[in-house]
């Protein structure tokens, strides 16, 4: 009875873990994906995953940055096994389908667009500092680098941006 007891704690102290960093998953795997209903596939895989394998899990203090490795290799996985459906554009503009006009969201989706062509090694620190809420102590961590070498990055990151942008950045201080 009383290793009941202590599953039921453990269990129960898992659950809670799980619930407090859905929000910071889901915003993750959105941000990723780009699409709300994978990201919430992503995220309750990444749970049924975290649950297999909570027992590796040995420090709570860890569980931010083991959770997201999960969820980047969960959504990973969605490419292995996911068929894309393809659209005919030439369908949609013969039909003047709503689809292709622009969104109010336009602005926006040219920042995501430069975001995208930034190289991995700028945009992952980047997106951890400005989406997940990381210190520069805390993406060094992550991303098994130099507290300097992870501030290096995020200023380069944050220039390159800026000129895929549009903006004039040859005045810039140099790193």
């Amino acid at each position: 009875m009383k290793e009941q007891v202590g599953g039921n704690h453990q269990r129960a102290r898992f659950q809670a873990l799980c619930q407090s960093m859905r929000p910071d998953l889901l915003r993750f795997a959105f941000w990723l994906s780009r699409d709300r209903a994978l990201a919430e596939d992503v995220v309750q895989e990444t749970m049924l995953r975290a649950w297999k394998a909570r027992d590796s899990l040995l420090d709570e203090a860890a569980a931010k940055p083991w959770f997201l490795t999960i969820v980047r290799r969960e959504y990973a996985r969605t490419f292995e096994r996911k068929r894309f459906v393809t659209v005919d554009v030439d369908d949609l503009i013969a039909a003047e389908d709503p689809m292709l006009a622009a969104t109010q969201d336009q602005d926006l989706g040219e920042i995501r667009t430069a975001l995208f062509k930034l190289p991995l090694e700028y945009r992952e620190p980047l997106v951890l500092q400005v989406l997940m809420g990381y210190s520069t102590a805390e993406i060094a961590q992550e991303l098994d680098l130099s507290n300097a070498a992870a501030l290096t990055r995020l200023f380069r990151a944050r220039k390159q941006l800026r000129a895929l942008c549009g903006e004039d950045t040859r005045l810039d201080p140099e790193e």
